[in-house]
């Protein structure tokens, strides 16, 4: 039963509590306020900056690499080496005899790879010769239409060795690129390689060049790089366009050439020519001194057409001045054929020197201008040309 009484009681024995025992009551020392100043945050932040840098430099060693560049032109981890790069040459039982001398020059079957197609078995002399690369004859092609006329049925074989140089090479061998040519081309290896590492292999890229003469490259809208100058496609892109090239050419049975074909083909996957000057077509004849004098700075690539053209040095013939050429090239590729003018101001002289090649003399002090001009010491590939239209 409540009982106001009693309440009344305990309520007065606790305020007694309290006030006789006041001092256990705790005491709380006020400190006075501190605030960061700016120097000590200034400090602060630097010095856990510090010590995140320290953190992610050693365990996040990624981080301090240099980025992978965006751009068309990507140095690979690995370096591009001889051995990356399958060479895929065009021949035929009938030119294979006379023309194999040309593939010697650059071919070494210690650091290079190659195969050369052939129609059908040529003679036997340069069977098992290690000197040469390994012959491969082309599959029959007699179900794929051509249509262009008076043209040569051979062109749908040619085009179709981009297909068999592919399916020939297992994806482990280590083949970054493959590069196609004639029997009649000659390739500067070393060069290829150094300009083929600029790009990523990874991705899809068709290098090559133009020809030489205006109306070959208006029918092809300047964006085909022409066969007999040679072309490098990455392995990425190769291996797509093999598995696409039979059927894309049954659509082009008009066309003439084997690289309009390729070329084509690889249009439809929306990829376009990356262009470098030192493939060489030469749709030209005669003497190709003017030309060889005035080469553009980049390196030398390729040589085609070696049968229609003089021998590059006097009294020689075609193998045996373009051997004399190696000799340069093996000494020092990079160099060759690259033009160095010298003034001799107290002779009144100008000295013009295409390494490896030529050296020419001019009396007085030549503008540098007028001895990069292309002289015409040739002719134009079509005989029915009054004159030579170069595009260099």
């Amino acid at each position: 039963m409540h009982n106001p009484q009693n309440e009344s009681r305990r309520r007065k024995r606790i305020i007694s509590f309290l006030q006789n025992h006041s001092s256990f009551s705790p005491k709380i020392k006020m400190m006075p306020s501190r605030t960061l100043t700016p120097s000590a945050l200034k400090n602060s932040i630097l010095l856990f900056s510090f010590l995140l840098i320290i953190y992610l430099f050693f365990y996040y060693p990624s981080l301090h690499a240099p980025p992978r560049l965006l751009s068309s032109h990507v140095v690979t981890a690995n370096p591009l080496t001889r051995r990356h790069l399958l060479f895929s040459i065009a021949s035929s039982s009938s030119s294979w005899p006379r023309r194999r001398s040309y593939v010697r020059l650059w071919y070494s079957p210690n650091s290079t790879r190659a195969l050369t197609f052939l129609d059908r078995a040529a003679d036997s002399s340069s069977a098992g010769d290690p000197s040469l690369p390994r012959i491969v004859i082309s599959a029959d092609t007699s179900k794929f239409p051509f249509t262009f006329p008076k043209g040569l049925r051979s062109a749908v074989r040619v085009a179709r060795v981009v297909k068999e140089a592919v399916d020939l090479t297992d994806e482990k061998a280590g083949v970054r690129w493959f590069v196609f040519g004639d029997d009649d081309t000659v390739f500067f290896v070393d060069n290829l390689v150094k300009t083929l590492s600029k790009y990523d292999d990874d991705r899809w890229f068709y290098v090559g060049s133009n020809s030489e003469g205006y109306e070959q490259n208006a029918k092809h809208s300047f964006g085909m790089a022409f066969g007999g100058g040679g072309f490098a496609i990455s392995h990425s892109l190769a291996r797509v366009l093999a598995g696409a090239l039979d059927s894309c050419l049954m659509r082009y049975a008009h066309l003439y050439g084997s690289d309009a074909r390729v070329f084509s083909c690889l249009v439809e996957l929306g990829v376009g020519l990356t262009p470098e000057p030192g493939f060489h077509q030469l749709d030209m004849r005669g003497d190709m001194f003017g030309m060889l004098s005035a080469h553009p700075l980049s390196p030398l690539l390729s040589l085609h057409h070696l049968d229609a053209i003089d021998p590059i040095f006097p009294n020689m013939n075609r193998t045996q001045a373009l051997q004399h050429l190696f000799k340069a090239v093996n000494v020092d590729p990079a160099r060759i054929l690259q033009q160095t003018v010298c003034y001799d101001q107290s002779s009144q002289l100008t000295v013009s020197v295409a390494w490896g090649f030529a050296v020419q003399v001019y009396e007085g002090n030549q503008l540098l201008p007028d001895l990069l001009s292309l002289q015409r010491t040739f002719t134009s590939w079509r005989r029915d040309e009054i004159s030579p239209s170069p595009v260099l």
